[in-house]
């Protein structure tokens, strides 16, 4: 389906017909449509489907059609980490170049006295359109730079990972300030319980997305250890004894587990960082710097890096638990084998983790290479897979009507217009 389809107005279609922007993704596509039509949206999508599109495009296509507040703030985008607060504010100047009348400010930590004061001065100003981490945004509002009295779109992108950083009572602190009549929009990669707990709190009657996780890169050689959990550090020293490895990341779901590798690691002399949420913006900061510049050859990380990270020669991912769901899975060992490379992913299957292995293994449809022990470790513990668990999915509460259809078929040829838009961008830039 073309982004001509739908009710985008002019301004927007001008600014995607620049950018070679004509087919929409599937998550583009389903949500859209939905957003026009003034629903709440919950939307399960991974990094790389175009889903900052799918919600930013609508958004600013309204806010440009007017009916707003012009000296009110209109829509907060919640991010959880700088990084993705910056893309999507790349994101908002390319797909707003056309938009005169829609402003935008991005709000993250990490940064010196002149950036607070500039984003102090676009809060009270009134941007239609902030971009903040949980963190930084309620800063501003303590020291009352921010009004959300007359907020019409609250969106809360990547909120798995904001709840696994501990942003859940910032986010429901902010939530608490908006407008009843506001619509909100969300988008999480998984759908664990507290998602779904979520998004029965914050969002009314909403239309549901999901777009299919898609399978492992063929490239990934994926094996797993059966063991018990005091085994599992015997095995990282097996690993590390007998290869010279380098661009490793060991994936573990608790921070106090993070840490203890971390430690071991430095007691081998490996050259190793910790990254998890303790650690604050600037020093989480200068991890993800050296790891990439390979001043450092092992992160030992929480989820925080499962997605969004962009390296390209991670060489192998060591799962020192089993992620609770197989998307999980997917994002973490989805590091390695990128831009056409090859890769390897472990994973220590504990006696308690035997389940959620088996719904992996039903997930990607295959049974993973079973490695044995390394001698002298002892017996491992015998691998039976388990009947799939159940899962629920929430109910929103009271219906949010729409307003109309978001889908139309233009008539005539839209690009025979285009060209006075293109004469206005180059007097623009001259």
């Amino acid at each position: 389906m073309k982004f001509e389809e739908t009710y985008l107005n002019d301004n927007i279609l001008d600014a995607l017909y620049d950018m070679r922007f004509e087919e929409m993704t599937p998550v583009q596509e389903k949500c859209i449509p939905e957003i026009l039509d003034g629903h709440d949206l919950i939307g399960v999508a991974q990094t790389g489907t175009g889903k900052t599109a799918a919600y930013l495009l609508p958004i600013i296509s309204m806010l440009d059609d007017g009916g707003f507040p012009k000296d009110a703030i209109n829509c907060i985008i919640m991010a959880p980490t700088r990084e993705l607060a910056q893309q999507i504010d790349q994101a908002m100047q390319g797909f707003g170049y056309y938009l005169e009348g829609v402003s935008s400010v991005a709000v993250y930590g990490g940064n010196d006295g002149s950036r607070f004061d500039q984003e102090m001065r676009g809060l009270k100003m009134g941007a239609d359109v902030i971009i903040a981490t949980p963190g930084r945004l309620l800063s501003h509002i303590r020291m009352g730079h921010v009004d959300l009295s007359r907020l019409s779109f609250f969106v809360l992108d990547e909120a798995d990972r904001m709840l696994d950083m501990g942003f859940s009572d910032d986010i429901l602190q902010i939530a608490k300030l908006l407008p009843k009549d506001h619509q909100t929009i969300m988008f999480s990669a998984t759908m664990p319980e507290k998602i779904q707990q979520l998004a029965r709190t914050l969002l009314y009657n909403p239309k549901e997305v999901k777009i299919a996780v898609s399978k492992p890169a063929e490239k990934i050689q994926q094996s797993a250890y059966l063991c018990y959990e005091p085994q599992k550090l015997h095995i990282i020293r097996y690993l590390f004894k007998t290869g010279e490895l380098q661009r490793v990341i060991i994936f573990s779901g608790k921070k106090d587990k993070v840490k203890e590798i971390t430690r071991e690691l430095q007691r081998m002399h490996i050259n190793c960082a910790a990254m998890h949420s303790d650690l604050s913006q600037q020093e989480r900061d200068e991890v993800m710097y050296r790891f990439k510049a390979g001043m450092v050859d092992v992160l030992v990380a929480t989820d925080i890096v499962a997605r969004g990270i962009d390296i390209d020669d991670i060489l192998m991912v060591i799962n020192y638990d089993v992620p609770r769901d197989a998307e999980d899975y997917v994002h973490r060992i989805g590091r390695t084998a990128r831009a056409q490379r090859d890769g390897v992913a472990i994973t220590f299957v504990s006696d308690n983790d035997m389940r959620y292995f088996s719904d992996i293994e039903r997930f990607l449809e295959k049974d993973i290479l079973k490695n044995p022990l390394p001698e002298g470790l002892g017996e491992a513990p015998e691998y039976k897979p388990m009947a799939p668990r159940k899962t629920t999915r929430g109910r929103g509460g009271r219906h949010q009507g729409g307003k109309g259809s978001g889908n139309k078929k233009h008539g005539g040829n839209r690009r025979q217009g285009r060209k006075g838009k293109k004469e206005k961008k180059e007097k623009k830039q001259e």
